[in-house]
């Protein structure tokens, strides 16, 4: 038996109050919710629970960016890297409508790989590692141009 809901909040609302229930969502909805999580089998073959430190190992192996950023870190190797870690995407136009709100967007990208990055554990996320931040700040910059 399937139970939908929308997105994560849907979905772990729906985990949350559904006795037996089984789904998968993002640690922050798991952690702010208090949702129990199991263990997943890695690429290493070790037991790994959701942690801001294992997406960070499944991230950190990241050894090549291709130029359009479509990468998977999906089962990553390294003895503690969460097997169903991946990155958050963000699209935005290369020619808006209104370059107001591109400035306003890109201005925020720029903080959020910059500044940014610290609230990132609070919220429990991984930062993005350093050497993919400054490639795509290096992309954002010459977009602007």
């Amino acid at each position: 038996m399937g139970i939908a809901a929308n997105g994560n909040e849907g979905v772990s609302e729906t985990i949350r109050t559904t006795q037996g229930a089984l789904g998968y969502i993002e640690l922050s909805y798991a952690e702010k919710k208090k949702i129990a999580f199991g263990s997943v089998q890695n690429a290493d073959g070790a037991f790994i629970s959701a942690s801001i430190s294992g997406i960070e190992e499944a991230a950190s192996s990241l050894k090549e960016t291709p130029a359009d950023f479509r990468v998977s870190i999906s089962n990553a190797p390294g003895r503690n890297a969460y097997p169903i870690a991946s990155f958050s995407w963000i699209l935005v136009p290369n020619h808006p409508k209104d370059p107001n709100r591109r400035k306003i967007v890109m201005d925020f990208l720029a903080w959020a790989l910059t500044d940014g990055q610290r609230f990132a554990e609070d919220l429990y996320y991984s930062p993005l590692p350093r050497d993919l931040t400054l490639k795509i700040n290096s992309v954002m910059i010459a977009q602007a141009k």
